[in-house]
């Protein structure tokens, strides 16, 4: 399963690389600043952010740190990095291609290791979480974003049963648009998952993120029959899904909706 999701991120990805580079969701996003707000970086840190795509996140927290390691398994989107670095002028951000579930480096390189809007992509957030670990120092820090399914305070007046079966609905929401989509967990499971693995949480946000449904497709580039299927589920689809991802359409006719974002600053210690 693993070597078939790592495929797919690379079949999904590279073509898309550029895609990636100018969208303004990931260039951007409110919770690009924010998290580098909550994660309070200094000037003597090494860094490496995992799954970096067009480097997005490398470079915002590389002016904050010594060094920076941009890394991802798609060879397209280290390229769309090492550019947007270059064309910065950050001279102390450098690419290496590495899987996030097998980090290329020695135990306790790092002082920050950084992932935004990428895990749900993981074959194993369990072994993930753990490489993080590893490679942290002690006392150094993970800073994560990434899209995250309902859970009771998205959707209060759902019971356990609905709430689950909404969260294997999203997965397969986002999974029908993206094939290298795996899964967005609930809030509580990575904060669960990050205090089982040794971690203690320092900062835990959530932002509500707006999109525009054209151009998330299109991003992708899905077909019409995937589109018409999308769009059908957010406009027909299961009711507490809807709830979840508030599809709505602007004055123009556009059609929009919702995702969340959670933003967790976690520290190794121990």
């Amino acid at each position: 399963m693993a070597e078939d999701l790592t495929a797919a991120v690379k079949s999904q990805f590279g073509p898309a690389a550029a895609d990636y580079a100018a969208s303004p969701v990931h260039a951007q996003g409110e919770s690009l600043a924010r998290i580098v707000e909550l994660t309070a970086p200094k000037k003597t840190w090494d860094a490496l952010d995992v799954a970096t795509g067009a480097g997005h996140t490398a470079a915002i927290f590389a002016p904050h740190v010594a060094s920076m390691i941009a890394s991802d398994i798609t060879d397209e989107m280290l390229q769309e990095a090492a550019k947007l670095a270059n064309a910065r002028r950050i001279s102390n951000m450098l690419t290496v291609p590495a899987a996030a579930d097998a980090l290329p480096f020695p135990d306790e390189s790092f002082d920050l290791v950084c992932c935004r809007l990428a895990a749900h992509h993981f074959p194993s957030l369990e072994s993930f979480v753990r490489e993080v670990r590893r490679v942290l120092k002690n006392g150094g820090r993970f800073a994560l974003v990434d899209n995250v399914a309902p859970d009771s305070a998205h959707l209060p007046d759902v019971n356990d049963a609905d709430i689950a079966a909404t969260v294997a609905s999203y997965n397969s929401f986002e999974k029908l648009r993206d094939p290298s989509h795996n899964f967005a967990p609930p809030p509580e499971l990575w904060i669960e998952l990050l205090k089982s693995n040794g971690f203690t949480i320092a900062a835990n946000e959530q932002i509500e993120k707006e999109l525009e449904f054209a151009p998330w497709v299109a991003r992708m580039r899905c077909t019409q029959g995937v589109i018409a299927e999308l769009e059908g589920i957010l406009t027909v689809g299961p009711k507490p899904l809807r709830a979840f991802l508030k599809p709505r359409h602007d004055e123009s006719g556009a059609l929009h909706f919702t995702l969340q974002e959670l933003l967790l600053v976690a520290e190794k210690h121990g």
